[in-house]
C-alpha cells in the first residue's frame, strides 16, 4: 500500500541535491544562485523535518513490536503496549500534518500587500464603511507588527473614503489578508438617519501581492508619467510644488496615481510598486481564467464582484458567506481582531485543497 510519506522521496532527493550544490565552490561565490538555493531549501525544511520525525517514530515502533514478540515479562509488555499505542497516535497525527504540508503553496503568501478599498453602493454611508474597513486592516497590521503606508486617497465630504490605497509591509501579509478580496456589505443605521431605518451599503476590497522588478519587467517606453499638484479636500492644491504622480501603462491603459507623499520621488516609487502589483494581478487573473471553475472554487479565489461578507451592526453579527459562518463581538473584530475569521477561512481553503488532492 502506497503511503503519503512516499511522496517525500523526491523532496528529500531535491533537498540533498541543494545541500550538495551549495557546498560546491563555484556556486558558493555566486551570491544570487546561493540566495535562490537557500530560499528553495528553506521551503523544504518543514517537509524534511516531518520525514525525520516519521523515520524516528517508525524505528521506535519497530523496536517496540520486536520487544512485544520476544518479551515474556507481563509488566514490561504492558509498558511496551502503552508506548506503542502512543507512537501509533503520533504517527497518525504526523500523517495528517504531512497531508496539509504537501498542499500546493501560494507563491505570494509570504509577500507584503497593496490594499485598495473603494466605496460601493450606498453613497456617503459606503464611504464611511470604507473608512471602517481601512481602520480594521491597519489595526490588524499593527497587532501583527506590520508597517502601513498610505499611497493614495480620495476622501469623501463626510469624512470617509471614496477610495484609499495603502501598502502593508510584513512577511506573510498576503497569506492572511488575501481572504479579504471581494465585496463587503454593511447593514446599519447611519448617523444621519432620523427615523432609525437600516441602510445597506457596500465597499470593494482588492488585495494585491507586491511584485518586485524581477517578477514584472516594465519597459520605460511603455510608460507615460504625469506630474501634477496633489488635490486636497475640496479640490484645492495641498502642495505648491507639483509632487503627485500618475503613471499610465500604455500597452493596457492601466493607470495608477500616488499623491500622498510630499516627495515626487517617493510618489513615483510607490506608483511603480502599485503598477507592478496590478500588472502581476492581471497576469494571475488571466492564468486563473484558464483553470476550471471547479478548481477556482476549491482554492477559494474571490472575484471583486463577489459578496463575501455581511456586517450586521444591529445584530452584532458578521457573516462570511464563503464558509457560511457568523461571528460576534463586532467592535473587537472591527478594531483589528480578524484572526478568528481568517483562521476559519484558512482551514476552509486547506480542506478544499486537500479534498481536491485526494480526488
Amino acid at each position: 500500500m502506497i503511503s503519503v510519506f512516499d511522496k517525500l522521496e523526491p523532496v528529500l532527493q531535491r533537498y540533498q541535491e541543494i545541500e550538495e550544490s551549495m557546498a560546491r565552490p563555484e556556486i558558493a561565490v555566486d551570491f544570487e544562485q546561493i540566495q535562490e538555493l537557500a530560499k528553495e531549501r528553506a521551503s523544504l525544511d518543514g517537509l524534511v523535518e516531518i520525514s525525520r520525525r516519521h523515520q524516528a517514530l517508525t524505528q521506535e515502533r519497530g523496536s517496540l513490536e520486536e520487544l512485544l514478540r520476544e518479551e515474556t515479562d507481563q509488566e514490561l509488555t504492558q509498558m511496551a503496549r502503552e508506548e506503542l499505542s502512543e507512537v501509533e497516535d503520533k504517527l497518525t497525527e504526523l500523517n495528517e500534518e504531512l497531508k496539509f504540508a504537501l498542499l500546493p503553496k501560494d507563491p505570494n503568501d509570504d509577500k507584503s500587500v497593496i490594499v485598495e478599498i473603494r466605496a460601493g453602493t450606498g453613497g456617503a454611508e459606503a464611504s464611511l464603511f470604507a473608512s471602517d474597513l481601512y481602520r480594521s486592516y491597519t489595526r490588524y497590521a499593527q497587532i501583527q507588527n506590520w508597517k502601513v503606508d498610505v499611497m493614495d486617497t480620495s476622501p469623501s465630504e463626510q469624512g470617509g473614503f471614496n477610495k484609499i490605497v495603502f501598502e502593508i509591509q510584513g512577511k506573510g501579509a498576503f497569506s492572511r489578508l488575501k481572504y479579504e478580496r471581494g465585496v463587503h456589505r454593511v447593514q446599519r443605521v447611519p448617523d444621519t438617519e432620523t427615523q432609525g431605518r437600516i441602510h445597506t451599503s457596500t465597499a470593494t476590497v482588492a488585495v494585491l501581492p507586491e511584485a518586485d522588478e524581477v517578477e514584472v519587467k516594465i519597459s520605460p517606453e511603455d510608460l507615460r508619467i504625469d506630474i501634477f499638484h496633489s488635490g486636497g479636500h475640496g479640490g484645492q492644491n495641498v502642495n505648491k510644488v507639483a509632487t503627485a504622480v500618475r503613471i499610465v501603462y500604455e500597452p493596457t491603459g492601466l493607470t495608477v496615481v500616488c499623491q500622498d507623499e510630499r516627495s515626487q520621488f517617493k510618489n513615483k516609487t510607490r506608483a511603480m510598486a502599485m503598477l507592478r502589483a496590478k500588472i502581476l494581478e492581471a497576469e494571475q487573473v488571466r492564468h486563473d481564467a484558464e483553470i476550471s471553475q471547479d478548481r477556482r472554487s476549491q482554492v477559494g479565489a474571490a472575484e471583486r464582484s463577489e459578496k463575501i461578507r455581511t456586517y450586521n451592526y444591529p445584530q452584532d453579527r458578521i457573516t462570511d458567506h464563503r464558509i457560511n459562518s457568523s461571528f460576534h463581538d463586532m467592535p473587537k473584530i472591527m478594531d483589528g481582531g480578524l484572526d478568528s475569521i481568517i483562521d476559519q477561512l484558512t482551514t476552509w481553503e486547506q480542506t478544499k485543497l486537500l479534498e481536491a488532492g485526494l480526488a
